[in-house]
């Protein structure tokens, strides 16, 4: 792979990255959330694809094919598997509406390439120009936790925070050591099984997956 094509492939695709970022702020549908940050992931497989060709690392296809499973098949499944027997499927009343959403996404795009210029400026890194967008993809998956009222929704935007952390170690250093990679995987797959145990039990108290419902405690 010639260094040109990796480096429109890299960017192409955590353009794509972010844009499925962004499409959860668009919509209301809480399925459509989840099929974002699969396809999202699916992205990410590609961009990690793409590093492992031009790098010949092949310790990257391993990580490319763990997150494949467990981002892309195992974890949207769950998610889609406790909507449903939640019952639940729209995000109702979000803190912030879709039409500023989108605006203040837009904002955070030009605040994460604001943050990465210094990095992009001293890297000599093919991946350098790819960089500012998977800070934004972090910035993006924050604002969906602390603007949006649903447990699941919040969930998503966790999952969605992680993935730019991710995309952001696989560009800014061509990935980390696997056992490490391992370790954060397992972290993820943990703090998600946890929440998910959090969904349901919110679901049970208040019959509802409103966060706003658990502020009652304190009255």
């Amino acid at each position: 792979m010639s260094l040109a094509v990796f480096t429109q492939l890299s960017t192409l695709s955590c353009s794509l990255v972010l844009l499925m970022g962004i499409a959860v702020l668009w919509r209301h549908s809480l399925p459509a959330y989840i099929d974002s940050f699969a396809r999202q992931s699916f992205f990410i497989v590609i961009a990690i694809l793409s590093v492992a060709v031009y790098a010949r690392d092949w310790e990257l296809y391993l990580v490319a094919g763990i997150m494949f499973a467990l981002k892309v098949v195992l974890i949207p499944r769950l998610l889609h598997r406790a909507r449903t027997q939640i019952g639940a499927e729209l995000e109702i009343k979000p803190y912030v509406n879709t039409e500023m959403s989108v605006l203040l996404a837009g904002v955070l795009t030009l605040l994460a390439y604001a943050v990465a210029q210094p990095i992009v400026a001293l890297s000599d890194l093919p991946t350098r120009g790819s960089i500012p967008l998977a800070f934004a993809v972090v910035f993006v998956g924050l604002f969906i936790i602390v603007s949006r009222r649903t447990a699941l929704t919040q969930i998503v935007g966790f999952l969605i925070m992680e993935n730019g952390i991710a995309l952001l170690a696989v560009l800014a250093t061509y990935g980390v050591p696997f056992i490490v990679e391992i370790g954060v995987f397992l972290d993820v797959l943990l703090g998600f099984l946890v929440m998910q145990v959090f969904l349901y039990r919110i679901r049970e108290t208040f019959d509802s997956i409103n966060v706003d419902e658990m502020r009652k405690l304190r009255h």
